[in-house]
């Protein structure tokens, strides 16, 4: 599966942001998917996850509350809204698909997930 991933940009702290990665294969729907970001500097970092059915998610502590996964398969997309955000959100933020188990998923290991987009910016103000 390829994985592209836009919606980036430049907000001011306390704006929003919507993500979306578009998936090309008539597999999407059969992958759990999630998102991760990494800051110049600083390792991956999980963010979200979502089951193949949307039923079922995950999300870094850091963006609970703040930040929300979905996924249409019908439109072969995931999708991540951003609120909130504040300068600590900047990074290039990453989607990915995986194929393994979702409580593996669920662990957000970068392991964990077979494919992988590029990234698109998200630059926060303060």
């Amino acid at each position: 599966v390829q994985l592209q991933a836009s919606g980036g940009g430049l907000v001011q702290a306390g704006g929003s942001l919507r993500l979306s990665c578009a998936a090309s294969g008539r597999t999407f729907s059969s992958y759990n998917m999630g998102w991760f970001r990494q800051a110049p500097g600083k390792e991956r970092e999980f963010v979200a996850a979502i089951g193949w059915s949307g039923g079922s998610t995950y999300y870094a502590d850091s963006v609970k509350g703040r930040f929300t996964i979905s996924r249409d398969n019908a439109k072969n997309t995931v999708y991540l809204q951003m609120n909130s955000l504040t300068p600590e959100d900047t990074a290039v933020y990453l989607c990915a698909a995986s194929s393994f188990d979702l409580r593996r998923v669920g662990t957000g290991r970068p392991t964990s997930f077979d494919y992988w987009g590029q990234g698109t910016l998200v630059t926060v103000s303060s």
